[in-house]
């Protein structure tokens, strides 16, 4: 199926591992329609192996427009990367609602508490349901065949540097069906939640060879 380019959404080895001590909260999108940009917030980790070793990648989406907020990239899994990404989206705007896994990252007083000072509600996924978070695992899926198993990266930043001109072209330039055939950026910012011309600028445009296909 990997040859053909086809996988399935399956659950996958937890990369974030919970905390005993840390608290744990509801899933609160069972149900929930989702309407509009900045309703819901998601995040997420997955790895990428490099020529040498690998590292992990994390993501924040909008799940309206699946629009990538923001992004790291580290080499261990302690929760600063995941921070860093936060912070970072949360230049841009603040959601409604912010959804992850029960991994130690995303319950640790650090990141909860970033978020509860926003007055976000934090939901979590139900312990080894993948499909409580779909739109990121779908977003993995759409990395790894689209740019990560086309490459052999050497170095950390050789993969830094790749995936930004991916994530750029996925949010500038990649047409989804369910968005209308309009890209991220455009399903996001139609609805002015935030300014393109915001301090948070997205790599050269035009450097990806691979061309816009579709998603839903």
């Amino acid at each position: 199926m990997k040859i053909l380019g086809l996988e399935a959404v399956y659950p996958k080895p937890w990369l974030s591992k919970p905390a005993k001590d840390h608290k744990k909260y509801p899933y609160l999108l069972r149900d929930v329609v989702i309407e509009r940009p900045d309703h819901v917030w998601s995040t997420d980790i997955t790895y990428i192996r490099l020529r040498s070793g690998f590292i992990y990648l994390a993501a924040i989406m909008d799940w309206h427009s699946r629009y990538v907020l923001s992004w790291e990239v580290s080499t261990t899994l302690d929760a600063e990367f995941c921070i860093r990404a936060l912070e970072t989206a949360l230049t841009l705007s603040s959601p409604e609602i912010f959804n992850s896994d029960q991994g130690s990252q995303f319950t640790s007083v650090e990141f909860t508490e970033r978020l509860l000072n926003f007055g976000i509600r934090i939901s979590m996924d139900g312990r080894g349901r993948a499909m409580d978070n779909i739109f990121v695992e779908r977003l993995w899926r759409t990395v790894k065949y689209e740019e990560v198993y086309l490459k052999s990266y050497e170095t950390v930043k050789e993969a830094r540097e790749s995936l930004a001109r991916y994530f750029h072209f996925y949010n500038t330039e990649r047409l989804h069906e369910s968005l209308g055939y309009r890209t991220p950026q455009e399903a996001y910012f139609k609805e002015g939640r935030i300014k393109e011309d915001s301090g948070t600028k997205p790599a050269q445009a035009g450097l990806h060879q691979i061309q816009p296909s579709f998603l839903s």
